[in-house]
């Protein structure tokens, strides 16, 4: 008899281990593995880590078999893991109608359970009972699923099985917008049932989807039937909200120990090797103790002071569990494996020796790992005063089977029996990997001959979309519908329907695809809006075309290079020729560089070779396919592709300029005529604006932002206005001075004085007049009166509704441009841009709130989590009232920030909530300030702006650069407001600013006293001019956009630590809060942002910030002892306020009598030349916010040290 070799001896010793401790819980029925030996319950994770060593000893002994007896060892352990796996997928699958829901609803109530009866495979706990969503537990199956599948294990035996396997992606696909409990099974930390946005649960969805796309469930011997699909613009979601989270857990969690588990094995989610590694050393250093790591920072969980009756505990409680958390050898388990998978030997030996102290011997002698070590009670208060020096004795489950299994596998590993490669078959260890330089190709197709005679024109030779040939061009609404009917998601015995999103990302529409033997080529979504105007402006077309291509280069991982596919159709000319600004693309992209991405321009034929394909034939596999054959598939892309606005010639002509008809009366004209104008809400304080001369002619402008027509200024002498009460409004200045909100007579009212006039003679003036704006304020005034279904009768038409007219407007006004009158038709029809719900979701998710409408509330409307489009758009309609024109405008912008925090996320730094009514009112500001003009004016200009102009001017002030306004050349003749980047030497006020700023104390008296004594003339011309309205500006843009300065968050926390409370426009921030969150926690942020954000002036919520950092200064010195009891910041900022005034009377008191001295009053009575001060230097309003700081406490020193503001 031959005997055993060494390694066979090591093994079997392995094995008896893994049979002990694991294999002989597992249940001979079902395969399932308990919680413990008292327990029937089965929990998706723990069973699947559990398995991970079994599948790993099977892997070691295939390798090392040199005995019949070692292969029949082998093929046992692999039994035993494909037994688990299979019932597992029993238990998920009984669930089926919860799956179904689930991609719908995304309900916690819906969701499949997490964990199961280990006998029955059936509940064991009710839907609301527990928290089941769990979507890292889901991922984690479908991970260890392509794992196990692609090592050579044959797991799923049906079509019906792959069918639910495929359903179970769509269930994950959601992750990175799906709040769930996550691995400790908790959501928020207080353990309330909340769940909450967790990375670690994205980072495994990301982690499983990229693992079983394209995955033959079959293996080698199955077919198209039994491939998985994965849309790559899921995956690519999940990754930029994960990488976008890190190293953060949630709201609640500001660091978890769950993370290791994404940061390597057995997810290895996590690319960028800087934040991988910065998020490891933070777990390390805020979670490691003696016995192992913390799960997170005030685990009450098993501690002594938790009260074992109930499972939730009071936010007040949570700070008693501060630094006495259990600890968990488990981590230990984890680092030992990413060590091993990165060849860290001293990692490795570091955990192994650390893991070796805290492990039990059982009773035959077996090294048997505690799923915990606990404090004693009477060992609490030293551990408090001395952190690490009590001794903890072991707790929970022993052996933690969890721990055991990944201990167990990281020995295989170190001592040779496994490769790293062997439990990672689909080398997912090697995602952080640099990768070569994408090169982006680029097919240019003209829709007609026209079109391709005027590209050649300027050297640019394409092919027409009849020419392609063998590729059929097809827009991506196509593609979108052609998914929802894939193949292995719909199964009608299951009751599966399929896809449940019509969504398609770039990475989508970037492959080719194969059908039936033909071959598609799908262009990309932005151009494809038909519900929307967006796709109506070229240089907002070709700016999104270049931010894609950037795109592709970040995330892009398929086989074979993308291929964005670019028409160039009749909509984008401009009077018959290519506009400049998509000339100029085309010519760059020809070049073959652009946005920093290597572009290969050429036809679609020569890149067959080298692009990236997917079949499509799931189509025809599916049970409800709508094709069978080559010719149905055509029929039915024709069928998708059929005209969804009838066209309609129902409105005179227009004609840019032309003048106002005279056939209405004098008091139609009046009522009707400026309608639309008179609908805007948003307008500003006008008396803080500066003085700024642009150059610009503002009435020599082509577009509808002229504040009264001549013919109908000759009508306000009329004494019958009816506008009385709004101009009364405009000119009456309160002391607050609150932004000049107002509002459109309501719709009542308008029906109130609809009776005297004629509402024949305004659709015979409509069918008359050339003039867009005139039909617009007549369609408006109808829409108000007679409601948007009144048949019109026009042309002695029946059922020509007013809506009907508003749509064949929106066209109209499209195509020559009128962005004013396009965004207040499409208000009035009620439109959605189609990427709605996807931008708030890219906000929210990155952990941005978001709010609609002008403060205060009830009118603003904060959107905290993802909803439906239908929703969305009605939340934001409902928040503008009836003004319908900057609905459409939130919308907007909306997508853009959506753009913006995609590809320059550092904008957004410091922000929490962007409150979108503040902006669009800090860039009316903006406008009225750049061209000295009222803020009714500057209302209308913004209306007016395109959508990359728009686009440009929210990025300017997200930025805080300067902007010039100049303009442009309309389609269709005029001209119109363009936003242009300020030139270098154009930027001198800021420039000198920064200087003075940076100045010495002692210069900026000198210079103070020149100006007083009437010297230097020109030093004094130069620096009012530059100074007046800067930092004034730069408040409000701060504080319209919510932004704080660094480590703002965590300094007001240590504030808290010292006080009883913080008192702002009397809502208090109470100490109370620091027992219930840590310093860096997301919901001790969002609870000190919803006090800041019942202000609504944004400079005086600057102010207020201000103020606050010089409190948290104060923390920094020996005077933070008089912090105490409730501080009201708003009579510090007052305090500051009168000093700042008081000291300036007694400078000039020589020259003129201090009590005539009079300054104008901005928001909350606040002086304006006090929002408009440097926070440093002498006059600097950190300085008196110091001086008020130290009046207040009762500790003012000899001197005020020059304060700065980060």
């Amino acid at each position: 008899m031959r005997s055993r070799s060494n390694s066979g001896v090591r093994l079997d010793y392995y094995q008896h281990l893994v049979h002990k401790t694991i294999l002989t819980h597992q249940n001979p029925i079902t395969g399932l593995l308990p919680a413990s030996i008292d327990q029937n319950h089965a929990w998706v994770r723990d069973n699947l880590y559990c398995i991970m060593a079994v599948w790993g000893l099977s892997l070691a002994y295939k390798k090392t078999a040199d005995m019949d007896e070692d292969r029949a060892k082998a093929y046992e352990l692999e039994q035993s893991v494909v037994k688990l796996m299979r019932g597992l997928l029993q238990c998920m699958m009984r669930q089926v109608d919860k799956l179904e829901k689930f991609k719908y609803t995304q309900a916690t109530t819906d969701a499949l359970h997490a964990k199961y009866n280990i006998t029955t495979c059936g509940a064991v706990v009710g839907d609301k009972e527990w928290g089941h969503l769990q979507i890292d537990a889901t991922s984690l199956y479908i991970l260890m699923l392509a794992q196990m599948t692609a090592s050579g294990l044959q797991i799923i035996f049906t079509l019906d099985e792959v069918a639910f396997i495929q359903n179970l992606v769509f269930y994950v696909e959601s992750a990175y917008r799906t709040p769930d409990y996550g691995m400790w099974e908790r959501g928020d930390k207080t353990n309330h049932g909340w769940p909450e946005l967790n990375a670690s649960s994205i980072g495994m969805a990301k982690a499983s989807l990229e693992a079983i796309k394209e995955m033959d469930l079959f293996g080698s011997r199955g077919g198209p039937a039994s491939i998985i699909h994965v849309m790559a613009d899921e995956i690519s979601q999940c990754k930029a909200i994960l990488e976008s989270m890190l190293p953060r857990e949630s709201k609640s969690k500001e660091i978890d120990a769950s993370l290791l588990s994404i940061l390597s094995y057995p997810a290895f989610a996590v690319e960028d090797l800087d934040l991988s590694n910065l998020t490891k050393n933070e777990i390390i250093s805020k979670l490691e103790g003696r016995y192992g790591l913390s799960r997170f920072l005030r685990d009450g969980y098993k501690t002594p002071m938790e009260d074992p009756r109930r499972l939730h505990y009071e936010p007040w409680e949570l700070s008693v569990f501060e630094g006495i958390e259990c600890e968990w050898p488990l981590f230990w388990t984890y680092l030992i494996l990413d060590g091993l998978f990165k060849g860290d030997k001293a990692q490795v030996l570091e955990y192994k020796e650390k893991l070796a102290e805290v492990m039990v011997k059982g009773e035959d002698g077996l090294p048997l790992i505690p799923e915990l070590y606990s404090l004693a009670a009477d060992k609490v208060e030293a551990e408090r005063e001395d952190p690490g020096s009590q001794e903890r004795s072991p707790g929970g489950k022993m052996p933690h089977m969890w721990s055991q299994s990944l201990y167990i596998l990281g020995c295989l590993i170190q001592e040779g029996y496994l490769a790293p490669g062997e439990i990672d078959p689909l080398n997912r260890r090697l995602i952080g990997q640099p990768r070569p330089d994408l090169v982006v190709q680029v097919s240019i197709l003209a829709e007609d001959l026209y079109i391709q005679d005027l590209l050649k024109e300027h050297g640019i030779d394409v092919q027409t979309t009849q020419e392609v040939g063998i590729i059929k061009v097809q827009p991506a609404r196509v593609l979108s519908h052609i998914y929802h009917h894939l193949g292995p998601g719909q199964n009608k015995k299951l009751g599966l329907s399929g896809r449940p999103s019509y969504d398609i990302g770039l990475l989508g529409t970037s492959q080719l695809y194969t059908l039936k033997g033909q071959t598609f080529a799908f262009t990309p979504q932005f151009i494809d809006q038909q519900q929307f105007y967006l796709a109506l402006d070229n240089e907002l077309l070709v700016d999104m075309l270049k931010t894609d291509l950037a795109y592709l280069r970040y995330n892009w991982r398929n086989l074979g290079r993308p291929t964005v596919t670019f028409p160039v159709s009749h909509n984008m000319l401009v009077g018959g020729e290519l506009p400049p600004a998509l000339l100029a693309t085309l010519q760059k992209l020809i070049s073959g560089y652009t946005t920093g991405v290597g572009i290969h321009v050429g036809k679609l034929e020569e890149f067959m070779s080298t692009s990236c394909f997917t079949s499509l034939d799931f189509l025809y596999l599916s049970e409800e396919s709508p094709v069978s054959d080559a010719d149905e598939v055509t029929q039915y892309l024709d069928t998708l592709l059929s005209p969804t606005f009838p066209k309609r010639n129902l409105l005179s002509t227009p004609r840019l300029g032309a003048k106002r008809s005279t056939s209405l009366s004098r008091k139609a004209s009046f009522r009707v005529l400026g309608s639309v104008r008179r609908s805007r809400s948003v307008f500003v304080d006008e008396h803080n604006l500066p003085d700024i001369a642009t150059g610009i002619d503002i009435s020599q402008l082509g577009s509808t932002s002229s504040a009264l027509t001549p013919d109908l200024a000759s009508l306000v002498d009329d004494k019958d206005e009816i506008f009385t009460e709004d101009n009364q409004a405009k000119t009456d200045v309160k002391g607050d001075n609150v932004p000049d909100i107002r509002h459109s007579p309501s719709m009542s009212k308008l029906r109130e004085g609809s009776g005297d006039i004629d509402c024949a003679e305004l659709v015979e003036h409509l069918k008359d007049t050339w003039s867009l704006q005139e039909q617009a304020d007549v369609l408006h005034y109808l829409y108000n009166t007679q409601g948007p279904d009144w048949d019109t009768k026009i042309n002695m038409r029946e059922g020509v509704t007013v809506v009907m007219l508003a749509g064949e407007l929106y066209e109209k006004a499209g195509q020559l441009k009128q962005w004013s009158i396009v965004r207040h038709m499409a208000g009035m029809l009620k439109k959605r841009v189609e990427d709605l719900a996807q931008a708030t979701t890219d906000l929210l998710v990155r952990q941005k709130q978001l709010s609609v409408g002008l403060p205060p509330q009830p009118r603003e409307r904060t959107i905290t989590h993802p909803l439906p489009p239908e929703e969305l758009a009605k939340m934001i309609y409902d928040s503008c009232g009836e003004d319908s024109s900057t609905a459409v405008l939130t919308q907007e912008i909306l997508v853009y920030l959506a753009m913006f925090i995609r590809t320059e996320p550092n904008l957004f730094r410091e922000m929490l909530r962007l409150r979108v009514g503040l902006i669009i009112q800090v860039m009316v500001s903006e406008l009225a300030r750049t061209l000295n003009c009222t803020g009714e004016e500057a209302s209308e200009h913004l209306m007016s702006l395109s959508p990359f102009d728009l686009k440009t001017l929210l990025h300017h002030i997200l930025s805080g650069k300067e902007f010039g306004v100049g303009e442009v050349e309309r389609g269709g003749g005029g001209k119109s407001l363009s936003i242009r980047k300020m030139e270098k030497e154009e930027v001198t006020g800021m420039s000198r600013l920064r200087k003075q700023v940076t100045m010495s104390k002692d210069m900026i008296i000198e210079h103070n006293d020149k100006l007083r004594k009437g010297h230097d003339e020109d030093l004094e011309q130069s620096m009012q001019v530059d100074r007046q309205g800067q930092w004034l500006r730069r408040r409000r843009l701060d504080g319209a956009l919510n932004r704080v300065p660094v480590d703002f968050y965590t300094r007001i926390w240590n504030v808290l630590k010292w006080c009883q409370g913080l008192s702002i426009e009397g809502q208090v921030l109470p100490s109370s809060v620091t027992n219930e969150m840590t310093p860096g926690e997301l919901n001790f942020a969002l609870r000190v942002e919803g006090i800041l954000n019942s202000i609504p002036q944004p400079e005086y919520r600057q102010l207020m910030v201000e103020a606050m950092m010089v409190l948290a200064l104060v923390v920094d010195t020996d005077y933070k002892r008089s912090l105490r009891g409730v501080i009201m910041v708003d009579k510090l900022v007052s305090d500051a306020n009168a000093m700042f005034m008081g000291e300036l009377k007694t400078i000039f008191k020589d020259e003129v009598d201090s009590n005539t001295v009079e300054f104008r009053t901005g928001a909350a009575n606040i002086c304006t030349d006090f929002y408009d001060s440097a926070p440093s230097g002498r006059f600097g309003t950190m300085v008196y916010m110091s001086k008020a700081v130290a009046q207040t406490l009762d500790c003012e020193p000899d001197t005020v040290a020059d304060c700065t503001i980060a």
